[in-house]
């Protein structure tokens, strides 16, 4: 800290004085001059600062700050349906090979009948006494797409609940040596089928001997 002026002798020291005046002012000088500094430091930031976000423009805030929680991969779902339906597949093929000609009643139709169902309900399906709900008709058909279609017709009637169907395998007439090339491969397929119980030609007004009219087991309840 500066010293005042002293006496020497009784008399003021002009020199001492003149020092403190010259400390005083410097000090003076430097805090307006930090004064300043600070000043122009703090203008310098403010215009940085406009210009900053006069070259952004307009800002829209996010919508949202939550974060969103990354879903973990989940195991491969297991191939049960697949299987089912490969299993659905082997039930449902049918062989060529299968002769069905011993478990045929041995009539001017040939109609079919399983273990422990009356003859009456051939007699039935041939007058019409069950509504035909669905139908198909294979002609046209080679005989591996013939064995596929009706296959595959056959399991949608049951899943479907459907009782009693037509299939039309066609006369003939249009085949080589006009011989009926699917009508004695359509009965050994249906034999070979567990849903069917019976089938047997309909009426002529229905297909006569061009078809067959099937009678299909019931969904279990």
């Amino acid at each position: 800290m500066a010293q005042g002026p002293t006496r020497s002798n009784g008399k003021l020291d002009l020199s001492g004085l003149a020092s403190l005046r010259a400390t005083l002012k410097a000090q003076d000088e430097a805090r307006q001059a930090e004064r300043q500094r600070a000043e122009a430091e703090a203008r310098q930031a403010a215009e940085e600062a406009n210009l900053f976000r006069s070259s952004l423009g307009a800002v829209t805030p996010l919508a949202s700050t939550r974060r969103t929680g990354i879903e973990r991969p989940r195991p491969s779902p297991h191939p049960l349906q697949t299987r089912q339906d490969e299993q659905a597949v082997l039930k449902a093929s049918l062989s060529d090979e299968f002769d069905a000609d011993s478990l045929l009643d041995t009539d001017d139709s040939l109609s079919f009948r399983r273990p422990g169902i009356g003859p009456d309900v051939v007699r039935k399906l041939r007058r019409g006494h069950w509504v035909v709900q669905r139908q198909i008709d294979l002609h046209g058909l080679r005989r591996d797409e013939a064995r596929d279609a009706l296959a595959e017709f056959l399991r949608q009637s049951v899943r479907q609940g459907i009782r009693c169907v037509r299939v039309i395998h066609g006369k003939g007439l249009g085949s080589p040596g006009r011989e009926p090339v699917l009508k004695g491969k359509v009965r050994a397929w249906l034999v070979q089928k567990e849903e069917v119980i019976a089938f047997a030609e309909p009426r002529p007004v229905d297909g006569g001997a061009g078809a067959l009219v099937v009678l299909l087991r019931p969904m279990p309840a």
